[in-house]
């Protein structure tokens, strides 16, 4: 299988997939990741990082219901305290006919999807 994306060293292609749920009489799409963990069905939902990120993620997929997640490994060092912190950040990609690509970044809902993406990551 393809790799997710240069910086992740995960040798499966995860996606972030879509569907509608009705609030208030309005319908609004919520995005999630799922995957196996021990034998058990998880599903992280993720958010783009603003309100607007929305309007964003609407042309990343662009009609599909699913695209592509990647990941970028990130680390930063206090100079004071000598400390690095190590993490990670996410985003969904998708690619139009033309090769022209499309990302958003987005982050984990609450810190239980936290732990299931870094779970499903490994």
């Amino acid at each position: 299988m393809a790799k997710a994306n240069e910086n992740n060293q995960n040798t499966r292609m995860i996606f972030v997939e879509r569907e509608t749920y009705e609030k208030d009489g309005k319908t609004y799409f919520s995005y999630f990741i799922k995957g196996m963990v021990r034998g058990k069905e998880v599903k992280a939902q993720v958010a783009p990082h603003d309100v607007g990120g929305y309007a964003v993620l609407d042309i990343v997929f662009d009609g599909a219901d699913k695209a592509e997640l990647f990941t970028t490994p990130y680390e930063i060092r206090d100079e004071k305290t000598k400390r690095t912190v190590k993490g990670v950040t996410y985003g969904v990609r998708s690619y139009d006919a033309d090769g022209q690509v499309y990302e958003c970044p987005v982050k984990p809902m609450r810190n239980s999807d936290k732990s299931f993406l870094q779970m499903l990551l490994r």
